[in-house]
């Protein structure tokens, strides 16, 4: 960007919200998949070790049972190799944190190797965009096998123990293909399809954003399924028509300040009864094909094909491209590593003997932002602290025998994931007691000083890691944002180059429309990152204002060259 870009003024520090984090949110329309995915994957090794009376060898099946959690918003070709990296990194992880632990029995050492995991694991998982829940199920595996007593010869065994229940984790993710191969595919689909509908009841700039982001994700979905299938065929049709709304809805509205849908706008009924059944388990709707496309084409088979050519190592080059000096990443890791250091620094100092919690809680704090890392530390203690009272409830009837402890696990387990969705502090509620209850596998303690080392790291980690977040700057978010800034001008301007050749081809105005798309998504979120971090240079909001009603017009200018809709009735300028 130029010198002479206009910046809007802004101040350095924002004021922090109270209420608005620890409201309650819809659940999530899959919320089920990962809760009966890591109950699946937590019952089979620990009913095993049951069998065996081996119960206090939890903690290691522990860590690759929660693989489970993760992939479950990906397509199954993609979702495979997904949760396999994600099985491979826990184990280097324990392998990492159990050498460790038998190799010294210095506090101050092991914090200092968890804070350097929490950090790593923070920036590959933000790297690789793996998703919910992040790093941080890595770091809270890890920091607990810091602090367990170990000598060097059982880390081999522990090892083969997290890579069986991970395993066992990948099948549970990976084997529903067999039953519904497509299942991802449709839910985002449908996704796009709803919000496709709401853009049209109530057209505006937050349903505009919300549309746009859910039909790249389901051309990203579909991209991404591998060969092209019946049931993929429809679908893709499907997308068309939920972009052919998003760009209809753009007639007829003015650019800056949209209120009402025109009169010729797509009905949002017809697309939620299509979003309705494309997410039942019967067969999926077959729509007329969208005007100007073909039934068998969309311009998505050609790059499908062009990602297939792509090597892994290219791959590998853009994952250390995210990691190289300069990243934005590098700032969240240094805020992670300093945080998670001085949380578990501070803990140690106020006597709590294994202060792994306080580690974890600072380091599930760290995210895109300052204002974003305060939300999750509200959220986080709130939930920790009632989670902690739940504990105290059920723990003398989880200690009448192993099978009501491993009941209490997996139901605790299930609810976490039943309740994160709807915020994450309701969530902690659950997943508070289940990780005070896996330590009960190793040997009971005394309640009261679990709970009372559980509330004090808590607060020291959550106050000790929002401290960091604050004054380790990130200004690089404003850099990130200027990057998508200009990504986005390059993405509009070949939309309009291949808009004015005088016969473009279906493919290549589709290509260009979905690159524009996705330029707008990360042009979108680059800026609600940076809008919520402090000690930020002035952020360029009117041009980013601009480009963003620019690409939008040329989306819908893309559509109507297509025929997906009709031309519009004004200026139709691109």
């Amino acid at each position: 960007m130029s010198d002479t870009t206009i910046r809007s003024r802004q101040p350095s520090v924002r004021r922090l919200p109270l209420a608005a984090p620890l409201r309650l949110a819809r659940p999530s329309d899959m919320w089920f998949k990962p809760a009966l995915s890591v109950v699946v994957a937590t019952a089979v090794p620990d009913l095993l070790l049951f069998a065996v009376d081996r119960l206090d060898l939890v903690m290691y099946t522990m860590a690759g049972s929660l693989c489970a959690l993760y992939g479950h918003n990906l397509p199954y070709a993609r979702r495979a190799r997904a949760v396999a990296g994600v099985v491979v990194s826990m184990v280097i992880g324990m392998a990492i944190s159990l050498v460790a632990a038998s190799l010294t029995g210095s506090t101050a050492v092991l914090i200092a190797v968890g804070a350097l995991l929490a950090a790593g694991q923070k920036m590959l998982c933000d790297a690789t965009r793996i998703g919910p829940p992040g790093p941080v199920i890595f770091t809270f595996v890890t920091s607990a096998a810091l602090f367990a007593p170990q000598h060097l010869g059982q880390v081999p065994g522990h090892l083969a123990l997290t890579l069986a229940a991970g395993v066992i984790s990948w099948l549970v993710t990976v084997g529903p293909a067999l039953i519904r191969r497509e299942g991802p595919e449709r839910r985002a689909t449908a996704r796009a399809l709803d919000a496709a509908a709401a853009y049209v009841t109530a057209p505006g700039h937050r349903t505009r954003r919300a549309a746009v982001a859910a039909v790249h994700a389901a051309w990203q979905a579909l991209l991404a399924a591998g060969r092209p299938t019946p049931v993929r065929r429809a679908l893709e049709r499907l997308v068309v028509h939920a972009e052919a709304a998003l760009a209809g809805g753009a007639h007829g509205v003015s650019p800056i300040a949209p209120t009402a849908a025109p009169a010729s706008a797509p009905d949002p009924e017809r697309l939620r009864v299509w979003a309705r059944q494309t997410r039942a388990r019967g067969p999926v709707p077959t729509p007329p094909p969208a005007p100007g496309t073909s039934d068998e084409s969309f311009g998505i088979d050609a790059e499908r094909a062009a990602r297939r050519t792509r090597s892994r190592r290219e791959a590998r080059r853009a994952l250390l491209r995210r990691l190289a000096p300069g990243s934005p990443l590098l700032p969240i890791g240094a805020r992670a590593l300093i945080g998670c250091a001085l949380a578990g620094y501070v803990s140690q100092a106020a006597g709590v003997g294994r202060p792994y919690w306080a580690i974890v809680t600072a380091a599930s704090l760290y995210q895109a932002n300052v204002t974003l890392s305060w939300n999750r530390a509200l959220q986080r203690t709130l939930g920790n602290l009632l989670g902690v009272l739940v504990f105290a409830v059920v723990l003398p009837v989880s200690r009448t025998g192993p099978l009501a402890l491993i009941g209490f696990c997996l139901l605790f387990g299930f609810a976490a994931e039943a309740l994160i969705t709807r915020n994450y502090w309701l969530g902690s509620i659950a997943v508070t007691p289940m990780a005070l209850l896996v330590l009960e596998f190793g040997g009971t303690h005394p309640a009261g000083e679990l709970i009372g080392d559980r509330v004090l790291d808590t607060v020291i980690g959550a106050g000790v890691g929002i401290l960091a977040a604050m004054l380790v700057t990130n200004r690089r978010a404003a850099g990130r944002l200027e990057k998508a800034l200009a990504a986005t001008d390059r993405a509009r301007a070949h939309a309009v180059h291949a808009l004015a050749a005088p016969q473009p081809t279906p493919a290549a105005l589709d290509a260009a429309r979905r690159r524009l798309t996705g330029s707008l998504v990360e042009l979108r979120e680059a800026d609600d990152t940076a809008a919520g971090e402090w000690w930020q240079r002035a952020l360029p909001q009117e041009q980013v204002l601009a480009a963003e009603q620019a690409g939008h017009r040329t989306l819908a200018a893309t559509a109507t060259r297509q025929g997906l809709i009709a031309p519009a009735q004004e200026n139709g300028a691109v």
